[in-house]
């Protein structure tokens, strides 16, 4: 039996040189989707449930096309990188890259394609 102390049991191991840049991404992103949800619960809110034609006009406003623009990529952005912690907690060998490059361009698809929607009904 090998008593080693907590020091001894971690060197070799190397360090994640990324936990702090990730946590400090996912509190920016927070704070400010924080900011974002509420402003794209009260501009999305009011035209829920309205005529096609009503819809159209009301998002080739700037406020709300933009709001909504916002919205989308960073909750996309967010949602990437805390998968992506995910991923790498709990997914291990050639199936946690494979999963992370799947979930990287998952993401951005429904980003691009979110992002696409609100241009085509703003302009």
């Amino acid at each position: 039996m090998a008593y080693m102390t907590d020091r001894k049991r971690a060197e070799g191991m190397g360090s994640a040189k990324s936990g702090t840049e990730h946590h400090w991404h996912m509190m920016v992103s927070s704070v400010g989707l924080a900011i974002l949800i509420p402003l794209f619960i009260f501009t999305f809110g009011p035209i829920l449930g309205a005529p096609y034609e009503e819809v159209i006009a009301y998002f080739s406003r700037p406020f709300p096309a933009i709001v909504a623009g916002l919205t989308i990529a960073a909750s996309m952005m967010h949602f990437k990188n805390g998968v992506q912690v995910l991923i790498e907690d709990y997914v291990h060998g050639t199936a946690k890259k494979v999963t992370i490059i799947l979930m990287i361009c998952l993401s951005y698809a429904v980003a691009a394609t979110g992002l696409f929607a609100i241009a085509r009904i703003a302009l």
